[in-house]
């Protein structure tokens, strides 16, 4: 089979006539315009007559491949019979022509088939980037071979206490890692229902989707960008902490640039295109940013480990339109990414470790339950069995382990970790991985001790992944019915403490309690509506508040009161004193940012 892709800004077609190996059309058929298309010209040859299933395969192998890196809107299949002079029958041709499409659209790409066996006059605008045309031959001899080396399939086992077990003979003590691995393994819960979260962050008005924007494009409320901006800051502290260096970079990228253009395809997520002259992606994660920062930069030895750090608002994945739901899977989205450039392997080892250790002590500071999923190919899993052995067993759990055959990606190893949301599915989080090829493509290099220049090897680290995948996780455990109020950690809390003063007469008062409480880096706000105190108490407990406090007559004279605690559903007397000393210490070593909003709950914007 030979066929030319061409990705275009358009193309327009109309039949004029059919020829005697027309297939038969529909009206609507006749003519066609597609916009952003990647349009695949199609000639089908005797040769094809041989495997017609393997060329469809491998056909549709390759389209997903070069729209992986074009990202067109829409795949076109077009027969052309100029291609060729040695054309398989029509009866192939129209039978091969309809599995493609048919294969895509099983996929959710957005496909049409122009009719075969007549002659149609078109018009197309090649959009004239590096990979805007492309010609390929496709055998079934060399693909069948393709095929059969990614079917190889990786090993799945269990790390238990320096112990590996078969997944389907391990007694599973985490309900949440027997889920995981169901998920891994394909027989897990599927991707189909909306999660609960998706509600919640409605209800206690964090964010919503805005339909004025591209699908997975959130709009954030002062609450929701509070709980952002507080989590943005705990990483902060933490990778700076570990000696990481702040940088910021651009969001775009230009894909005529040949390491940017290889790295992206490597990555395999899809590209999030702009429609300029040039073709430029917008960055899926921070790597091109500080790959470029570091390549510019003189590195000796003695720099190494080398540690940059970027939140980046935002990164960007084309993500198909069915995947996006709520902040589990966006196409915009707030990455903090760490890259640490290490002098050789054994460095890069006890870099990993570190961060290992920084990412399970983010799901202790946050309260969030993870699993974790070890990746090694084969032959790192050998070389380096002991130390894998050992990484494993200072997580201090069971976790899965997958041994790929060989290396597809730019990673040899890597370490992942998920929650698991309310209906079973996994929402990944941190993640640490070593890369073993981007020093070399980017041009990246240190001066050794010898003063030879060396490319080091690239550590990637997200020590919470995502921030929206943060706040999924701690809203969908929030859906958990263990019999606890559903609350925030306090110090991401948007409002800490609220007071409710009964009558006109207590606000002063109220005021001037919370003046003193704000004064020690304390969320207070006072409910000074017209409601009586049982609506205002309601109102409080469904903004999941931790601290209560009704005053009255009694809260003037004795300045003790009576404060409802969420987190154990207990009413305690307390001082003030003692209840700033209470709410400090649920805040100690977490970020402090003020009250976003009004303090007086009457004078706020109802945003739902």
């Amino acid at each position: 089979m030979r066929v030319l892709l061409i990705h275009s800004d358009y193309l327009k077609y109309e039949v004029k006539k059919e020829t005697p190996v027309a297939e038969e059309i529909e009206e609507a058929k006749k003519n066609g315009a597609f916009d952003e298309a990647l349009v695949v010209f199609t000639s089908i040859e005797k040769e094809d007559e041989k495997n017609p299933k393997a060329v469809v395969r491998n056909l549709v192998k390759e389209i997903k491949k070069v729209n992986e890196q074009v990202n067109a809107e829409n795949i076109v299949i077009y027969p052309y019979a100029h291609l060729s002079s040695s054309l398989g029958g029509p009866k192939l041709a129209v039978g091969i022509l309809k599995d493609i499409e048919e294969t895509l659209k099983a996929d959710e790409y957005n496909v049409f088939r122009v009719p075969f066996g007549w002659y149609k006059g078109f018009e197309i605008s090649c959009k004239g980037h590096p990979l805007s045309e492309l010609s390929r031959t496709i055998t079934a001899e060399e693909e069948e071979e393709e095929v059969k080396e990614e079917k190889k399939p990786s090993k799945w086992l269990i790390f238990d206490d320096g112990e590996l077990v078969e997944t389907d003979k391990y007694s599973y003590e985490s309900s949440d890692l027997e889920k995981l691995v169901a998920y891994e393994l394909g027989v897990g819960a599927s991707d189909e229902g909306e999660p609960p979260h998706v509600k919640i962050m409605r209800e206690k008005e964090l964010c919503d989707y805005e339909i004025a924007s591209d699908i997975g494009n959130l709009k954030w409320y002062p609450k929701g960008r509070l709980v952002r901006d507080l989590l943005s800051d705990y990483v902060y502290n933490f990778v700076v902490d570990l000696g990481a260096m702040p940088i910021e970079t651009p969001i775009f990228y230009d894909l005529a640039n040949d390491s940017i253009r290889e790295h992206a395809a490597k990555f395999g997520e899809r590209q999030y295109k702009t429609a300029t002259k040039k073709d430029l992606m917008l960055r899926f994660a921070c790597c091109f940013g500080a790959f470029r920062v570091l390549g510019d930069s003189f590195l000796t030895w003695k720099n190494l480990p080398a540690k940059v750090y970027e939140l980046s608002t935002y990164s960007f994945r084309f993500e198909k339109r069915g995947e996006v739901v709520g902040l589990k899977r966006l196409r915009a989205f707030t990455m903090p990414d760490m890259h640490s450039f290490c002098a050789d392997m054994p460095q890069a080892l006890e870099e990993f470790d570190a961060q290992v250790d920084m990412c399970v002590q983010t799901g202790v500071d946050l309260d969030v339950n993870y699993e974790a999923i070890f990746r090694a190919t084969q032959d790192f899993f050998d070389e380096h069995k002991d130390w894998m052995y050992a990484t494993a067993k200072r997580i201090g759990k069971p976790l899965l382990l997958e041994i790929l055959p060989e290396r597809k990606h730019y990673w040899s190893c890597k370490i992942d970790f998920a929650a698991i949301d309310y209906l079973g599915r996994p929402i990944e989080n941190p993640t640490v991985q070593i890369d073993v090829e981007s020093g070399s493509r980017f041009n990246i290099e240190y001066i050794d001790e010898n003063e030879d220049p060396q490319n080091p090897i690239v550590l990637h680290c997200s020590p919470t992944g995502s921030v929206e995948r943060v706040i999924c996780s701690l809203l969908e455990k929030t859906a958990a019915t263990d019999g606890n109020s559903p609350m925030l950690p306090t110090w991401l809390s948007p409002t800490q403490v609220r007071l409710l003063p009964i009558k006109e007469d207590h606000l002063a008062y109220a005021n001037e309690l919370a003046d003193k409480l704000a004064a020690n880096n304390i969320r207070v706000d006072v409910d000074n509506s017209n409601d009586r105190v049982g609506k205002k108490i309601r109102n409080a407990s469904k903004e999941w508040i931790p601290y209560i406090l009704v005053i009255g007559d009694n809260e003037l004279e004795s300045n003790s009161f009576s404060v409802t605690v969420r987190e154990t559903g207990e009413k305690v007397d307390m001082t003030a004193e003692e209840l700033i000393a209470e709410v400090t210490a649920k805040n100690a070593g977490k970020p402090f940012r003020k009250l976003p909003l009004p303090r007086n709950v009457a004078d706020r914007i109802n945003f739902k």
